[in-house]
Parts: C-alpha cells; structure tokens; sequence
C-alpha cells in the first residue's frame, strides 16, 4: 500500500500539472525529463568509449556498423511506451480506473511482442543485416556479434524504455530520471567485466546495456507491486485487451515513426552526398548534424515532459489549460534555443571547430551550417505540437506530418535538388522542409484549439476491452 508520504507527493503532482501556473509546471516537468533524455544519450557514448578503448579500434568500427539498427529499441519502445504514456495521462485526467488498472501490462505485454519479434530478425539475420549497413570482411561477424546480442536482449530494453515511459505519463519526471540514472551506473559497472573479464567482446556491450535497462524498468515494477504508483495496477496482470491495445499502438505511432524516420533520413542524405560530393562533404555533413543533434536534445524532453501536462488536462476537459501549457513550453523550447542559435549563427567556425578540429572552412562551408541550424528557432513548435496531438486524441494528424515529412518531402527533394544545383541542395532542401512542416503543425494546432474551444468533445471513460 502506499505511504501517507508518498501519496501526498503524488497529490501534489496532480495539483501542479492540473492547476499549477503553467511556467511553473513546464519548469517543474521539464528538467527531469531533459536529464533523463540526456542519460539516455550519454549511456550511447558509453558503449563507444569502453569498446575503443578495451577492445581497440576495429571492433569499435564493426559496433558502430551495428549501432544504428541496434537504436530500433528506442523506435518500438516509443511505440508501446509514448502510446501507453498518453493513454496512461489521459485515463488519469478523467479518473478512469478500469484503464488504468491494466494498462500497464498491457503496454509491457506489448513491448514483450515487439522484443520477439526483434530477437527473431536481429539474431536471424544479423550477417545480412550487418552488411547492408556497409559492414564487410572482418568487420561482419563484429557487426553482428553486436547486433545479435542487442536483439537477444532487448526484452530488456524494450521493457525498461516502455515502463520508464510510463511512469513520466504519470507525471513522475524526476523519479524517471533517477530509475533510468540507476540502469546507466548498472550498465558502466557491467559493460568493462562483461567484455574482459567474462570474455563477450562487443556483445558484451550490448547485453550490459540491455540489463541496465532492465533493471531501470524492474524499479517502475516493484513500484507497482508495492502499491507506489498514484492509481490502482495489477501489477501480475499481463494481457492484450483489444480495445486498450488499438489505443496504445495508435498513440504511440507518431513518436514511433518520429524516432524511426531519422535513421532514414541519415541514409537518403549520405546516398546523395557518396554521389555528388566528396569524402569532405560527408565529414562535414555529419559533423554539422551531430551539433543539430546535441540542440535537439533539450527538445526531445521538454516534449516528454509536456506530453503528461498535456494528457492530464484534457482528460479533465480543461480545454483553455490545455493551450495555455502548450505555449509556455514553445516558450520554454525558444528560450533554451534560440541564444544559442545566435551564437552558432554568429560563430560558425567556431562552433565546427568543436567537431572538426584544425580544419580550416571556407565560405560555403558556412553558409552550409548556417542554412542547416536556420529552422532551429521554428523546432520547439515543431516537437511541442507532435507531443500535443496524441495526448489530445489526434494522433492521426501527428502521423500524418511526420510520414509526409520523410516519404513525401525529403526522399524526393534530396533526390531531386541536390543533383540540380549541387551540394548546396541538401542544406536548401533541408531547410525548406522544415519550414513547410513547421508552418503546417502551426496550422494544425491552431485549428484544433479552434475546435476545442467552440466544440469540446465528450468525454468517456474507454474501458480496457
């Protein structure tokens, strides 16, 4: 059962996203979701550092083939963890305790599926997989060794990332980032003993990773069987209920397809760049993007954070709360953003310089990196409204652009315009895309603020079946 302690601190959770002011609840939300997303990143540089320094540089080369298909975990997590999530928040607005009761291990039961159908393809066909990504020779048996045991595992990760997920749609921020902070320190403690002294080589990598995530996730577990959490959980019930399960994957779609798409986004680009540019252009490009990258981070949690804000709320039916949040985390976005734009835009080479050391660039170089951080300013929108969306029951249209964005814009433009008029084209294109998607979600959103506010939906309990 749970503690006087504990309940009143969930209390006072409700309280503040429901009735706080809404800088004070994009303050409170968002820090801990920024260091959890930023834990999760450094967990990545984790395997890099131990496997170049343990292993050497050809084993780090044959890891880094197998590294970007390994990151499927983060898509299919998202997939049953963000849909839970939003469904979770939603449920907890409205007090729907049927829903909540088994939604948890309907959302795990769901990841557990995932994983087996990950272990089946990854540990299958992890040669083939491997080579596609560019691995050959000696390189390939590395390659899938790593993939291999990333797959094997990946119950574990898929489970940590979904439950962890879970537990920031209840609105517990800070507690995420401890559970997922606890998992990192399993992980560093693991990776070294399982590489040398247990003798896994890269895979020992991999399985380190996935049993920290596992123990990350085993912690929101104990939480519910000790009756932690802020609503009542079965915490032995695992199962697909039709109804719930429709509205998990449904949910969880768009961030799906959002963590999925940048890895085909990656391909299409450095395609074009091995055809039309150089060995230069490629170092370059990926330079630049890394330091995108790095300033999207702070982006990736103040969505998670506003996901719960914004879930909560409109369960409740506060429409008018509902807006207001979702423009003081645009702000707070903008805020972290946008001076540090101006610095790299002000400051260019020296920005670089960070990635590329000691090499000279030239104007175009520039204008390149100046052209690809343009839409920087524009992405708060961008990530707030793809976290609004779901939690507003519209994760159609958040589909809608983040498909539309990759299929129908980028593929076609970077096969089209930077054939034309050369190098230049991927960063005009890239721009231009931005541009186009920021100004639709804009629209998006505004109109379904529209709608809410002259014609609010009824709102139901949805049941579990």
């Amino acid at each position: 059962m749970a503690t006087a302690g504990t309940t009143q601190a969930q209390d006072s959770q409700r309280e503040l996203i429901l009735r706080g002011h809404p800088w004070r609840v994009a303050w409170e939300m968002s820090w801990p979701a920024v260091l959890a997303i930023t834990l999760f990143g450094f967990n990545a540089v984790l395997d890099v550092v131990y496997i170049g320094r343990l292993l050497g540089e050809q084993a780090l080369a044959g890891a880094v083939m197998a590294y970007p298909l390994t990151q499927i975990t983060l898509g299919l997590g998202s997939l049953a963890g963000i849909g839970g999530g939003v469904a979770l928040s939603i449920a907890l607005g409205r007090g729907d305790s049927s829903t909540l009761k088994r939604l948890p291990g309907t959302a795990l039961t769901i990841s557990a599926l995932l994983a087996v159908i990950y272990a089946i393809v990854g540990a299958g066909f992890a040669e083939s997989l491997v080579y596609g990504m560019g691995a050959r020779d000696e390189l390939i048996p590395i390659a899938a060794s790593y993939l291999r045991a990333s797959a094997l595992g990946g119950i574990g990760a898929l489970a940590g990332l979904t439950l962890n997920m879970l537990l920031r749609g209840e609105g517990r921020m800070k507690l995420a980032a401890l559970y997922m902070g606890i998992g990192l320190v399993v992980n560093m403690i693991l990776t070294p003993l399982l590489i040398v002294i247990a003798d896994m080589g890269v895979a020992g990598a991999a399985w380190a990773t996935n049993i920290g995530s596992a123990v990350g996730g085993w912690l929101v577990w104990r939480r519910y069987a000790r009756g932690q959490s802020s609503y009542e959980v079965d915490p032995f019930y695992l199962g697909l209920p039709r109804g719930l399960t429709r509205r998990i994957l449904k949910l969880g779609l768009p961030a799906m397809i959002m963590s999925s798409m940048g890895v085909l986004q990656a391909i299409v680009v450095f395609n074009v760049l091995s055809r039309i540019g150089t060995a230069s252009d490629i170092a370059f490009y990926g330079a630049a993007w890394r330091i995108v990258i790095f300033m999207l981070t702070p982006l990736f949690g103040l969505m998670r954070a506003f996901q719960p804000v914004a879930g909560f709320n409109y369960g409740a039916a506060q429409w008018q709360r509902v807006q207001a949040c979702f423009w003081a985390f645009v702000q707070a976005g903008a805020l972290i953003i946008v001076p540090v734009w101006l610095l790299m835009t002000l400051f260019p080479a020296q920005t670089l310089g960070l990635m590329l050391p000691g090499m000279v660039f030239d104007g175009q170089d520039l204008l390149h990196f100046r052209l690809l951080i343009l839409p920087l300013p524009l992405l708060p929108l961008v990530f707030t409204a793809l976290a609004l969306l779901p939690a507003i029951e519209q994760p159609g249209k958040a589909t809608v652009v983040s498909v539309s964005r990759q299929l129908v814009l980028y593929i076609p433009v970077m096969l089209i315009l930077p054939p034309l008029i050369g190098v230049s084209g991927v960063y005009v294109g890239s721009v231009a895309i931005e541009l186009v998607c920021a100004l639709w979600l804009l629209l998006t959103v505004l109109f379904v603020f529209r709608r809410l506010s002259t014609q609010p939906p009824s709102i139901k309990a949805a049941g579990p079946g």
